[in-house]
């Protein structure tokens, strides 16, 4: 399900996806000043939204490897603790 997900959030799907909607914005006639401001919209939010996904990501990994850290230094501290007793 996971990969399924992050094929969905794809660069690739992303402009499948704003070619579909172009294609069916022509068929309706809409003229090509609204067509190019729907692909404008929509290529600035496809990357607005990833790049707030992948910062967030690494943001999230950082947090993790400082918690993984300091549980290290917890465990040092105790061993310490331990032998002075």
């Amino acid at each position: 399900m996971k990969q399924f997900l992050n094929k969905l959030k794809s660069r690739k799907f992303l402009t499948c996806v704003a070619g579909i909607v172009m294609g069916v914005c022509m068929v309706f006639g809409l003229d090509e000043g609204t067509i190019s401001t729907i692909a404008g919209a929509v290529t600035a939010l496809a990357s607005v939204v990833t790049y707030i996904y992948t910062e967030g990501k690494i943001d999230a990994e950082a947090v993790d490897k400082i918690k993984d850290t300091a549980n290290e230094v917890k465990d040092a501290v105790d061993a310490v603790e331990k032998i002075e007793e």
